[in-house]
């Protein structure tokens, strides 16, 4: 059994609004809206398939922000699962431990399907579980301030997750703390390029068209638009595995756990390493420094060095972020 003083978190994810807001929040304003039926239609368009990865939810961060509050004891997503724009996160949120929670696609009623689902939901989960002591709701909707208040009214205390410039303010003032979503350690907004390269080839290309004989010009056009048709009519490759790496992915467990301790704390406070370790337990489960061919949680962090300083004074272990 918990002992009192055990800090316990739910997390409650609108998914839909997080990942329509943070869409917006990267392509512009009611990007997602212009450009929804086009991602419902053909969502394996390249020109989709690239907006939607540029606009992709980092969904370990969330979970690692709330983890550092406590110990999660439910998780859950709600969204329309069996879209494209949501089916791609499923692998991830399961790794997670996330329960995702179906919402078939709503008639003009029913618009407000998810809000209410998710907040039924968490108030029969205080009740149901009393020593609930924080709950987290990921989203960026007005709608979900009553919400907020009666949890504090039940005793809990409410952290909001939202999209920054997309979040009502409302909700954010119904919260005891909140965090826009790209302030997080871990999520990085895209900065969209310009075409530079189009620019520059396009002198060359045009000299080039000019240098050939007139002759020549149909049967080149004829050659572009068979490779046009192939390339079209060919199926795209599935992209290659991403090759994870053990050593690299517990460096920025490392970090991001220091970034979020230094947050709470004074920016040059130390940490606890066993308060630190203990956090990226939390994150992540599955961590285990004698996995990674470490002695000790100590010789783990010796093996950072270059992003944690380590001082040891008697039997006590503290930490912080380097350069911080």
């Amino acid at each position: 059994m918990a002992e009192p003083t055990d800090v316990r978190v739910a997390v409650y994810l609108d998914f839909d609004n997080i990942v329509i807001s943070w869409y917006d929040r990267v392509h512009g304003r009611n990007a997602y809206g212009k450009d929804r039926q086009r991602i419902s239609e053909n969502p394996n368009d390249p020109e989709v398939a690239e907006r939607l990865s540029l606009a992709m939810i980092e969904v370990g961060a969330i979970i690692d922000y709330a983890a550092s509050f406590g110990t999660l004891v439910l998780t859950r997503a709600y969204a329309d699962w069996s879209s494209p724009v949501n089916a791609v996160y499923r692998s991830q949120l399961v790794a997670r431990a996330v329960d995702l929670v179906q919402l078939f696609p709503a008639a003009a009623y029913a618009k407000n399907g998810a809000d209410i689902r998710l907040a039924v939901d968490a108030v029969e989960d205080m009740f149901r579980l009393p020593d609930l002591t924080h709950v987290v709701i990921v989203a960026g909707d007005s709608d979900y301030v009553p919400l907020a208040q009666r949890c504090k009214r039940l005793g809990r205390y409410v952290i909001g997750v939202g999209v920054a410039g997309s979040t009502a303010k409302s909700l954010a003032a119904a919260c005891d703390e909140f965090e826009a979503y790209d302030s997080l350690p871990g999520v990085h907004r895209p900065v969209k390029a310009a075409p530079v390269a189009e620019v520059v080839a396009a002198p060359a290309e045009t000299a080039e068209a000019e240098a050939e004989p007139a002759a020549e010009a149909p049967t080149d056009t004829v050659k572009k638009s068979t490779r046009s048709r192939r390339a079209k009519s060919a199926p795209a490759a599935p992209p290659p595995e991403p090759v994870i790496d053990p050593q690299n992915e517990a460096t920025q467990l490392l970090e991001r756990a220091l970034r979020l301790g230094h947050d709470k704390a004074d920016a040059d406070e130390w940490l606890h390493s066993s308060a630190v370790k203990t956090h990226m337990r939390r994150m992540d489960p599955s961590f285990s420094e004698k996995g990674l061919g470490y002695r000790s949680f100590s010789d783990f962090l010796k093996s950072r060095d270059d992003i944690a300083e380590l001082e040891e004074t008697g039997h006590e272990r503290l930490v912080r972020l380097r350069d911080r």
